[in-house]
């Protein structure tokens, strides 16, 4: 059996030593299990991502030529590639995936999407700006950063938010024999000799160091609020509160979470630290079985399986890792507690599909849905996107704000961390401006339910709440007058009460 891998680096990469012995590693594995590998390298001397006007898109239209280019003996005789990513290389193909094979009936060349620690809905890292970035040593080395690719990458930008929520709503119809198998593969584990002690990100609990497993987790979702209206005598009334919040679930996709793997260096790297012969405590052992895994992939059947068999996988990981004691860098021993998070991303856009950029946004919990019944610590991180003001990403601590952190001790049996309660409702409030004028927003209130915690909340993923608010428009700001009546000035017109 003949496979073809075409690996695809991730950003600001400008050698091939990027992706390490995995390459020679999945060869030497692959005779043994009866498969021929050949391992055919796109390296994007042309995906020149440090570049300011390179995008995303541009890059995965260069892919597409190159896969022309340098694939065309393997496509006119029909064959497929396994593509295996690392990082923004995910997106990357994605892109390329979703533009171009979307409504094509003719069948994808890529057979199989790998994706190793991909920034599919951005990294915390993005925002801190290309100066700072090229300091950090976990997320790149010896390469100035893009700014056009930096903007996609920031939490909560535009335009990564349409390519998932375009991902959530397909009818997972593409995952088949005959379009693509996506498999998300990510670790969760900081090298500790790469944390930059100014940039808190690169240690951040839930994360490798510079991706999230929430934001690599291709497997998402989309809840809709809509601000409630109500018709009397004929009139249009707006409310105060929102209608039940519609929720929307992607397809099924794999998400296998490595045990010691961080994002990059050569002593966890998800990629760099893979050798080419096994050796003793080797820790890539699982990460090579869960490539081939996907790969011996042929059917949906085949897929759901392989999807049951990383969840079971991932969640012993993240159970077995849930205390890491770290002594080595410290003059005294301490303990990193990994929890389980989900990330929520909200946007907030008017009736008319215009931003609303200038808003408070309120989270209530509880019974008497109230902002302070919110558990203590249930928030990790708070990030507005620069770009789209009206985009704001939420980091939850999952197991905080559901209750499920059991009394953790260390050795000499000191705790830890005791056992908290978690809330079961969830509510929020937005507080828009302008709430006067001619243009105005009024405030709106899901009072905190359980329905919305639930659709709101997954562990390990990221969920797109998309708020719309009623534009309401002054009957004032246009008005016909009778031609005969004279000197009418509205300079000074006051808006009214009365609504279009």
């Amino acid at each position: 059996m003949k496979t073809i891998i075409v690996f695809v680096h991730g950003w600001s990469v400008t050698s091939l030593d990027t992706y390490g012995e995995l390459p020679a590693r999945l060869q030497n594995e692959g005779a043994a299990r009866g498969i021929e590998i050949q391992v055919k390298e796109i390296f994007l001397g042309k995906y020149v991502s440090f570049r300011d006007e390179v995008r995303l898109n541009d890059i995965s239209k260069a892919f597409g030529a190159a896969v022309q280019e340098k694939l065309n003996d393997v496509l006119k005789n029909g064959d497929r590639f396994v593509c295996v990513t690392h990082s923004t290389g995910g997106p990357v193909i994605r892109y390329w995936w979703n533009r171009y094979y979307k409504k094509n009936t003719a069948v994808c060349p890529m057979s199989h999407l790998i994706m190793l620690a991909p920034a599919n809905h951005g990294s915390a890292l993005a925002q801190l700006g290309k100066a700072r970035l090229g300091r950090i040593k976990a997320w790149f080395e010896d390469v100035e950063p893009g700014q056009g690719v930096l903007d996609w990458l920031e939490l909560g930008s535009a335009k990564a938010w349409e390519l998932n929520k375009d991902w959530i709503f397909s009818d997972g119809s593409q995952i088949d024999t005959n379009g693509v198998f996506p498999f998300v593969l990510t670790g969760q584990s900081i090298d500790r000799s790469l944390y930059d002690n100014l940039n808190s990100y690169t240690g951040e609990p839930g994360s490798d160091g510079v991706v999230r497993v929430t934001a690599a987790n291709l497997e998402a979702r989309h809840v809709k609020l809509t601000q409630s209206t109500t018709i009397e005598n004929n009139t249009v009334l707006i409310t105060d509160t929102f209608k039940d919040p519609v929720l929307t679930e992607s397809p099924k996709t794999p998400l296998r979470i490595l045990a010691k793997k961080s994002h990059s260096g050569m002593d966890m790297g998800i990629m760099k630290s893979v050798k080419k012969e096994i050796t003793e405590n080797d820790s890539s052992v699982a990460l090579v079985e869960a490539i081939f895994d996907c790969i011996k992939v042929r059917n949906k059947e085949d897929y759901l399986k392989v999807y049951d068999k990383f969840a079971k996988e991932s969640a012993l990981v993240q159970q077995e890792e849930l205390v890491e004691p770290a002594s080595s860098l410290f003059s005294f021993k301490r303990h990193f507690i990994h929890d389980r998070f989900s990330m929520v991303i909200f946007r907030v856009m008017d009736s008319e599909g215009y931003a609303a950029s200038d808003f408070d946004l309120l989270l209530t919990a509880g019974d008497n849905d109230d902002p302070n019944h919110l558990p203590e610590g249930f928030l990790a991180d708070r990030q507005r996107n620069r770009l789209n003001p009206e985009i704001i990403t939420y980091y939850f601590n999952y197991n905080i704000m559901t209750g499920d952190t059991l009394a953790i001790s260390k050795d000499d049996g000191k705790i830890i961390r005791e056992k908290s309660d978690g809330i079961k409702k969830l509510g929020l409030r937005i507080i828009p401006r302008p709430n006067s004028g001619f243009v105005r927003y009024c405030e709106c209130i899901i009072k905190a339910k359980e329905d919305l915690f639930k659709k709101a909340l997954n562990p390990n993923s990221t969920t797109l709440v998309e708020i719309t608010l009623h534009r309401i428009v002054s009957k004032n700001v246009f008005s016909l007058e009778d031609t005969a009546t004279k000197n009418i000035n509205f300079k000074n017109t006051e808006p009214d009460d009365f609504i279009v």
